[in-house]
């Protein structure tokens, strides 16, 4: 091992040691984020990533500058308005290229995600918090909500019939590509009262999570919509979701875009519905390897194949939920060390996760 990676892995290891953690022997490390820290330098290759890495303030600068580097260079003005207005063929054109290929099942989104986890199937409540409990099972922060019992579906709408009306929790994934959230849901909610929703922009996606084999119309309604578009009605009535699913779609939307978004997904979510969201976070390693002439505007590139990512913050993160009207639960900000163990190489990765509550409606004193 060289000198100077020595000296990079003992500022890694000191910056970490007094992060507090759980313990746990074997299996998969803990949520939120994970418990693999590395404590020894000597230990660095052992694993492929290495969980809660503090940067010091030299690696910051570094990756800043970096970042600086590869934006000073943008695409025209005149060229840019193309990766907006015709983002869903760049998309179609990508899962036709890849089919279900490029990413892997998120099979993790029960970790970081137990909000997904469906309730119990007779009262949609965990056996130890019923309904009588003073715990609603189904918030995470253990507020009670008074009016309706957990997991309840009381509609108010003009819609008389919708996929999923007699479903008893709901969930919409959006941004849903082939399928790599769909379908480890589909197949934990079989046999429940849970149904689950799933839309993207490209038609092509859409057509392979309707053609793969697991796909199940009685617990599942895949259907292609532009969340971009805040006129178009969704096949649910407003105000009928527990859960929205926000996983690696916000960066790929204009950030000029991204608050109607997030205000238009909000209305959605029953009063005590969480949003859960996922995403890259600023200065990840995919932003720095960003080439000069890549960049439309600051912290927003475009790929290769068209396709655009934009990089967060917490403090953006914060900003766009809060004021769609939502509660933040959790706003972390997950910074892993992924290892080539390999080729011997170590780089930073840095996302974003985050949980925000509708406010329940409180009844007016009489």
């Amino acid at each position: 091992m060289s000198v100077e990676m020595r000296g990079f892995l003992k500022l890694t290891v000191r910056a970490v040691s007094c992060i507090p953690r759980r313990l746990y022997s074997g299996g998969r490390p803990p949520a939120p984020l994970g418990g693999r820290i590395l404590t020894n330098p000597d230990e660095i290759f052992q694993h492929n990533m290495w969980d809660h890495v503090q940067w010091t303030e030299e690696e910051t600068e570094k990756a800043r500058q970096k970042a600086e580097d590869n934006s000073k260079e943008k695409i025209p003005v005149e060229e840019q308005s193309k990766y907006d207005t015709e983002a869903h063929k760049y998309w179609d054109r990508f899962y036709e290229m890849h089919q279900r290929k490029f990413f892997k099942n998120r099979t993790w989104l029960y970790i970081e995600f137990p909000e997904l986890f469906p309730p119990d199937a007779a009262g949609m409540c965990s056996p130890e918090q019923g309904p009588g409990s003073e715990v609603d099972s189904c918030s995470e922060s253990g507020i009670r909500e008074k009016q309706q019992p957990c997991g309840s579906s009381t509609l108010t709408s003009d819609m008389d019939t919708f996929p999923g009306q007699h479903a008893a929790f709901r969930i919409l994934e959006v941004g849903c590509g082939a399928g790599n959230s769909v379908f480890p849901i589909i197949s934990t909610i079989g046999g429940s009262k849970v149904f689950l929703y799933c839309c993207d922009f490209s038609s092509r996606a859409i057509e392979l999570i309707q053609e793969h084999p697991d796909y199940d119309p009685a617990v599942c309604h895949a259907f292609v919509r532009d969340i971009c578009d805040t006129t178009s009605p969704f096949p649910f009535p407003p105000e009928s979701l527990d859960i929205i699913l926000v996983v690696f779609v916000l960066s790929a939307i204009h950030p000029a875009r991204a608050q109607d978004v997030v205000k238009g997904l909000a209305g959605l979510l029953k009063p005590g519905g969480i949003m859960l969201f996922r995403d890259y976070g600023r200065y990840d390693l995919s932003q720095l390897r960003f080439k000069k002439g890549q960049c439309l505007s600051e912290n927003f590139y475009t790929r290769q194949d068209g396709t655009c990512v934009y990089f967060f913050t917490k403090d953006e993160v914060h900003h766009l939920f809060s004021n769609a009207g939502l509660e933040e639960i959790q706003n972390l900000e997950d910074r892993r060390l992924q290892v080539n163990r390999g080729k011997k190489v170590v780089m930073h990765r840095v996302w974003m996760q985050s949980k925000y509550r509708k406010p329940y409606l409180i009844p007016a004193s009489v």
